[in-house]
């Protein structure tokens, strides 16, 4: 068993600005070890620290799909020391991954129910690599309905814009893409993502919705889900913005009695409901 302290060594492929004020970018990283990316064993949902020796760790969710083989793929907002050390790597320098870590979407338990998909900001990296595994051949049969809704303030802000202006194209799954306010140009929706999700919200009767957002999201889309019938136990949540060294040790990742490192990120609706509304 590979120990939990140790990173991969990984070299970055490919650096990609996302947002036009280049805060945001996605990182695809290749093992340097033959055999790691197989240990490096995920599911959607899950999330690794990113490891850069002098510099120090950060959580970040994992962006690829397991589906999507010979790669990893992280998207990395700009806001301290590690995540500005990683802005300014080129193509071909080296750092370490450690991980998979965290609990996945419960993928396996939603077979056979239509799904609702919930993003907010650049939280939407988990939810990518929740569609992209939907959307492979063989597990495409396994859900009914998916529906996306996805919104940022602006188009300048919003993530992964070829992929789902692809999936837009398809007949097996309804994506909704908004911003906050009007802007030159924009041919998607206007509003704020709980408004948009009570429009397009599918029937609660064998649904399930998972969400993934900022808090100020998931404090406003949670009734919205409550009021139209959801059960607590299909509103799935991930928490990442309590994510801190991934293992449970240093005991600042609490919800109450939860570690979300080590216990989430991600918890039902109805687990929240025992903790305290620290979330």
């Amino acid at each position: 068993m590979h120990n939990p302290y140790l990173p991969y060594p990984v070299r970055l492929a490919e650096l990609r600005v996302e947002t036009e004020d280049k805060n945001l970018r996605t990182f695809k990283f290749e093992f340097l070890n033959p055999g790691d990316e197989e240990k490096f064993a995920y599911m959607p949902g899950q999330f690794a620290e990113l490891s850069v020796p002098g510099q120090g760790e950060i959580p970040i969710g994992i962006a690829s799909s397991p589906t999507e083989k010979g790669h990893v793929l992280f998207t990395v907002n700009r806001v301290g020391q590690v995540s500005s050390y990683m802005h300014n790597m080129k193509e071909g320098d080296i750092m370490g991954i450690r991980g998979p870590l965290g609990h996945p979407y419960p993928l396996d338990k939603l077979e056979g129910k239509n799904l609702i998909i919930i993003a907010g900001g650049f939280a939407v990296t988990t939810l990518r690599s929740t569609i992209v595994w939907l959307l492979q051949p063989e597990n495409r049969p396994k859900y009914g309905k998916i529906t996306f809704v996805y919104g940022a303030r602006n188009p300048g802000l919003l993530l992964y814009e070829d992929q789902w202006r692809e999936w837009q194209k398809r007949d097996d799954i309804d994506v909704y893409v908004t911003i906050d306010r009007e802007a030159p140009g924009w041919d998607g929706k206007v509003g704020f993502v709980p408004a948009v999700t009570k429009e397009v919200c599918p029937p609660p009767e064998n649904t399930a919705a998972i969400i993934c957002g900022p808090p100020i999201m998931i404090k406003f889309t949670q009734p919205v889900l409550e009021e139209a019938g959801f059960e607590p136990e299909n509103i799935i949540m991930s928490l990442e913005n309590r994510m801190k060294c991934g293992l449970g040790i240093c005991g600042r990742c609490n919800v109450g009695p939860e570690y979300v490192c080590k216990d989430g990120p991600v918890f039902t609706l109805a687990q929240l409901n025992k903790l305290p509304r620290e979330y």
